[in-house]
């Protein structure tokens, strides 16, 4: 079952039947960040509203074929406008408010731009994430996904960014999540505490859904709580020729622990170097990889073949 498709996300989605993936996970190219030489690629588009409908289009097809109980997990990082100084600069002759420049190849964009100013954060995840909640997207969580080895950067007149989002989304209001598979241990002081109860002087007890003074927890044997919303996971290690942007394994690994049963169906219509086909490979899941650059795509799959699944 398992393939990958060398060709456009959202023509190539159009190849598979209805409700034949439980999951999706993937990270497609983030706005104005990285030109990777593809005549069909997203990311370089003239305006944000233009790089939104052209993602929508493709997670219109990922819906499609969506079991009705899947979800999807995705991975989409922010832009600022051009400051006016660097790759991204204000043009010359009135003609456009900011310059992309990448890689040697200048992208305008136009003062169309409806009100995002130069230095302005764009807002790409949350302007991405409303118009999938539009489209019928059921939007259940935002995930921090926060970088404990980020890299510095220049700007001197704000905090240096650590973090972006995973969103959750989910093709119904009823869907599959196995909360339990990605349950986290306990820290042993917490564990201490809860076996010490809760003292009638307590200023919790009498507040709304404290009904109760628990007096002893001394057998309390619980080692594992659900997991948060926030996830510490540093920047990927693992280098490939040619692709700028990987996401690490351990990012991923939850998603597709939660969000499906093993021997299900992973997709990814932004495979690159193939992390999600690893990582679906590894805990026994079958996993359908789409991508425009056929040179990715040959490392990922020599990438993938390595991969021993665990349960082997």
């Amino acid at each position: 079952m398992s393939k990958i498709i060398c060709g456009d996300a959202a023509e190539a989605l159009k190849s598979l039947p209805p409700e034949s993936v439980n999951m999706c996970v993937t990270s497609p190219p983030y706005y104005g960040l990285r030109d990777y030489g593809e005549s069909r690629q997203i990311g370089i588009e003239q305006t944000p509203e233009e790089y939104i409908a052209r993602l929508v289009k493709v997670f219109d097809e990922v819906k499609r074929v969506l079991t009705n109980d899947g979800t999807l997990w995705l991975n989409i990082g922010d832009s600022y406008a051009g400051s006016g100084k660097g790759s991204m600069t204000l043009a010359k002759g009135g003609k456009s408010e900011s310059v992309f420049n990448m890689q040697n190849r200048i992208y305008e964009v136009p003062k169309s731009w409806s009100g995002i100013k130069p230095k302005d954060l764009i807002g790409i995840p949350w302007i991405l994430a409303f118009a999938l909640r539009e489209r019928g997207w059921y939007l259940r969580s935002d995930i921090i996904w926060h970088k404990k080895n980020c890299l510095p950067e220049s700007a001197k007149d704000r905090p240096t960014k650590c973090h972006e989002y995973i969103f959750l989304l989910s093709k119904s209001s009823k869907y599959y999540f196995d909360y339990k598979a990605i349950q986290e241990p306990i820290k042993e002081v917490s564990r201490e505490r809860y076996k010490r109860g809760r003292s009638a002087n307590s200023k919790y007890v009498g507040q709304q859904g404290i009904t109760q003074v628990r007096e002893d927890f001394s057998d309390f044997d619980q080692h594992y709580r659900r997991k948060r919303d926030v996830w510490e996971v540093s920047t990927n290690t693992y280098k490939m020729d040619e692709h700028f942007a990987m996401f690490p394994e351990r990012l991923i690994e939850p998603c597709i622990l939660a969000g499906s049963k093993v021997g299900g169906v992973v997709l990814d219509p932004f495979f690159g170097s193939g992390t999600t086909g690893v990582v679906a490979k590894r805990f026994d899941r079958e996993y359908i990889g789409i991508d425009l650059n056929a040179r990715y795509l040959e490392k990922a799959k020599e990438r993938i073949d390595k991969v021993v699944p665990e349960t082997a």
